[in-house]
């Protein structure tokens, strides 16, 4: 009789072992993001390097694009060590393209902005992680939302409208609320699940962490849009 609560207490700890890992790598990533994001924009040539070049700023851009790719279609293939460097080599190439909004941005809103992210994530986080519902649905309806968001923003590009920027910037906000709470939620049954070896725990920690990572970025910068004072 007394042997449920403790095999329901063992899987509870292994579950916030997992969360920890997650939580651990994807701020390991926004502080090397923020970093490097920071030193490129303290340092001119570097700044105007990446500004300037058009063909290095979007090269960047995609490179990030089919690493994340990379990442999440070949983490089964790939060694732990492995994931990790790749992960960490994108948040440092992320910190080389935003360092960007250090140039269009005073400090200070930015640091506004980012606490008011780090704050709306927790929130979030927090209830995707406690909450009993099923939020399957929710990030099912958030992702074809986002496919509609990327269109948007593509058409915007050339239309260049102040009103369907705006319509963008809130519905990404929205959006990414709702990815917040759906892939903590997410990452908490794969620990639950539980894992066969270290190796699997591991990555899945890796690619969980990746997930919230880009939710948070998005976030901010969607959030930026609306909270950040240009120089």
């Amino acid at each position: 009789m007394e042997s449920k609560p403790l095999i329901s207490e063992s899987i509870k700890a292994d579950v916030a072992g997992f969360i920890n890992k997650v939580y651990n790598w994807m701020a390991l990533a926004l502080l090397i993001t923020g970093l490097v994001a920071w030193t490129v924009a303290s340092t001119p040539e570097m700044a105007y390097a990446i500004v300037s070049n058009q063909i290095l700023f979007f090269g960047l851009l995609i490179a990030e694009v089919l690493l994340v790719g990379y990442i999440s279609g070949a983490i089964n293939k790939l060694s732990s060590q492995t994931a990790i460097l790749l992960f960490l080599l994108y948040s440092a190439l992320n910190g080389l393209t935003l360092s960007v909004i250090f140039l269009a941005y005073t400090a200070g809103s930015i640091a506004t902005t980012f606490f008011i992210c780090a704050g709306t994530f927790t929130i979030m986080s927090i209830y995707g992680y406690t909450t009993k519902t099923d939020l399957t649905r929710l990030g099912n309806l958030a992702f074809m939302a986002l496919i509609g968001l990327i269109i948007a923003s593509i058409v915007n590009f050339f239309l260049k409208s102040e009103m369907l920027y705006w319509i963008v910037t809130y519905v990404g906000v929205l959006i990414f609320v709702g990815l917040v709470a759906y892939d903590t939620q997410k990452i908490k049954r794969i620990g639950e699940a539980g894992f066969e070896a270290e190796e699997q725990e591991q990555k899945s920690a890796v690619l969980g962490a990746l997930s919230l990572y880009l939710d948070f970025i998005n976030l901010f910068l969607f959030l930026l849009r609306i909270f950040g004072r240009r120089k």
